[in-house]
């Protein structure tokens, strides 16, 4: 695998590739500059197109699916949702060496998130609980359900166990296995959810939140999108907010205590299986990892 790619079946893309798609299916764009968007990102590559487009194109197969389920609800979920989220602009299609479909999207401008770019944290804790709530709020008829194309999120949090033990056996001698295996045990002892399946951002992590002037501004990269388990989208407490920050997103939520042990079990199971598999080539992505197992494991030695 090459320096520059995170997964070994991923394909080639470049500023080349996109400008000749364009060419061929979208003529009308076809003059407009192409700037490559440095993003740790791990499913598509990203390129600016003009001032107020972007060409996302995935990079592997398995997130190719992730086009026609954000063209089909994107434009349905924006209008009730407290934060700008990404606007389908046009669908393409394989093409010029190119496998599969991709998209354009209006550009949405922000910085990623991270605690020294929010002026008052307290607030960002507010604002993304009522982004979940108000997602959680939206009808969930025909919806779709954990799988493949959204790696899974909001599924029972005990099917993650063989993958995240796996995980936890990889990254031995780079932390306390024994803390964690502990830590991922308690989590599996929180009931499971018994309730309707709810709209699930699914990977609500700093790379995915947007930040203007101080304050999150659009939530972005909905591949992971389902209905599920409520609990998925609480992991953000985990790998972004500390722990004062916590306690206000939490209030501001109607969480019962089994959901928000989930949640850190989220945190904990997505981190864990992060870390080991992009620690070499996503170093961004692997710090959110590292971040998120540290905080869950501080944060259940104070809980027990």
């Amino acid at each position: 695998m090459s320096a520059d790619k995170m997964h070994v079946d991923e394909v080639d893309v470049d500023i080349s590739l996109v400008g000749r798609l364009l060419a061929a299916q979208f003529p009308q764009w076809a003059d407009l500059p192409i700037v490559p968007v440095h993003s740790a990102g791990t499913d598509n590559a990203l390129y600016r197109l003009g001032s107020d487009m972007v060409v996302r194109l995935p990079r592997i197969e398995g997130a190719t699916g992730q086009v026609d389920k954000e063209h089909q609800w994107l434009p349905r979920l924006a209008a009730h949702l407290p934060l700008a989220i990404p606007v389908p602009l046009a669908k393409g299609t394989p093409g010029e060496g190119y496998p599969w479909q991709w998209s354009a999207y209006r550009w949405l401008a922000g910085e990623t998130a991270t605690i020294e770019r929010v002026a008052n944290p307290s607030q960002a804790a507010r604002d993304l609980a009522h982004f979940v709530v108000a997602l959680q709020r939206i009808d969930p008829t025909g919806g779709p359900a954990p799988g493949p194309y959204n790696s899974f999120r909001g599924e029972p949090l005990f099917t993650r166990d063989a993958e995240t033990r796996a995980a936890i056996a990889e990254l031995s001698g780079m932390l306390d296995t024994l803390a964690v295996t502990a830590a991922w045990d308690a989590a599996l002892q929180a009931p499971a959810w018994h309730g309707p399946p709810v709209w699930i951002h699914g990977d609500l992590s700093p790379l995915n939140l947007l930040v203007q002037q101080g304050r999150i501004s659009a939530v972005i990269d909905f591949g992971c999108l389902g209905v599920g388990d409520p609990a998925c989208d609480l992991q953000v407490a985990w790998n972004l907010l500390s722990a004062q920050t916590r306690d206000v997103f939490r209030a501001a939520l109607p969480v019962d205590d089994a959901t928000w042990a989930r949640g850190r079990g989220w945190a904990l199971s997505v981190g864990l299986i992060a870390l080991p598999y992009y620690q070499s080539t996503n170093p961004v992505l692997a710090g959110i990892a590292r971040r998120a197992i540290d905080e869950a494991l501080a944060d259940q030695k104070h809980a027990a």
